[in-house]
């Protein structure tokens, strides 16, 4: 077997893409999108009738009403693909906004209803500020499933799962390159704060009974996926796909729900204040965070800029 096949006997592998043909390829079951795959999509010829689809047929809308006509049509075609769900991304200026949130969740559902795809296939992407987690909890109870992006701390993990989201998306690769940055060490294997985040993550879900599923995500190097075999779900880029189909070194797995309970973890509860405080002290997740929206936001405007200059 090659790594990828050992891999999907531990984990659901999902794509992290919005290239069909990628998809197509490394067979996953689910995949991921956000603003910054969109756009990145979208400047490839093979797509580019998708975006001028969406703005023929919405003439009189907004560039942002587009965008989520736009979302919709590509997920729709991955949903064609794969065999379980995709994640759709919520404009990033809402993630302070817990109305607007749950008020674009709704649209959004409703919208791929509209198109035929069940609601249990779609995954409403928001990141886990505390807006977006309060945000979650209502969607939840409507059956609108979310998956927690931008999530850097146990915190933040925490107040996902209290919440009821039915999946957080941990960001390794990030949480990697800061520390990276600041201490100048080029982490590997298990010593990878990002890789011991996840792990951190998933113990303590599993430990205390959260059903909430964990997807690592934002991976910069194939050690760092291999390190967190046996993880709910991981999401992985075209290209770390393909280097893990052309390796055919044995790994064993290395995370498991029976193991979890020798963690050493002590469940806590998240309030707002404790929430906001713990994301405070914690200068990496702050800062990645707002970085995070930041770099999703600027994308979507270029979306924008994009649309705008079609009409």
């Amino acid at each position: 077997m090659n790594q990828l096949e050992q891999l999907k006997k531990f984990t659901t592998v999902v794509a992290d893409t919005g290239d069909f043909q990628s998809i197509k390829a490394y067979t996953p079951r689910d995949a991921t999108t956000n603003p910054s795959l969109i756009l990145k999509a979208v400047q490839k010829d093979e797509y580019k009738p998708l975006l001028a689809k969406a703005v023929r047929d919405h003439p009189d809308g907004s560039t942002g009403d587009v965008i989520d006509h736009l979302l919709i049509a590509f997920g729709g075609e991955i949903l064609n693909i794969v065999t379980g769900r995709v994640s759709t991304e919520i404009d990033a200026r809402l993630a302070f906004d817990v109305d607007g949130s749950i008020a674009k969740g709704r649209e959004l559902i409703h919208l791929y209803e509209t198109a035929g795809y069940d609601r249990e296939r779609i995954l409403i992407k928001m990141p886990a500020t505390w807006e977006g987690v309060q945000a979650a909890r209502v969607l939840e109870k409507e059956m609108i499933h979310c998956n927690m992006t931008l999530l850097f701390s146990l915190g933040q993990a925490i107040a996902c799962a209290e919440a009821g989201a039915t999946l957080i998306s941990p960001f390794v690769g990030r949480i990697y390159d800061w520390y990276k940055k600041s201490t100048g060490i080029a982490y590997v294997g298990a010593e990878d704060p990002g890789v011991q985040s996840v792990k951190r993550i998933y113990n303590y879900y599993r430990k205390f009974g959260y059903q909430t599923e964990v997807m690592g995500a934002s991976f910069r190097n194939t050690g760092q996926i291999i390190e967190l075999a046996g993880c709910d779900l991981l999401t992985i880029s075209p290209e770390l796909l393909q280097q893990l189909a052309d390796s055919d070194v044995p790994f064993e797995r290395k995370l498991s729900a029976d193991a979890a309970p020798g963690a050493n973890l002590t469940q806590m509860s998240q309030d707002e204040k404790t929430f906001r405080f713990q994301l405070n002290e914690d200068q990496m997740a702050t800062e990645k965070l707002s970085e995070g929206i930041r770099a999703f936001y600027a994308d979507s405007g270029k979306l924008k800029q994009i649309i705008s200059g079609m009409r």
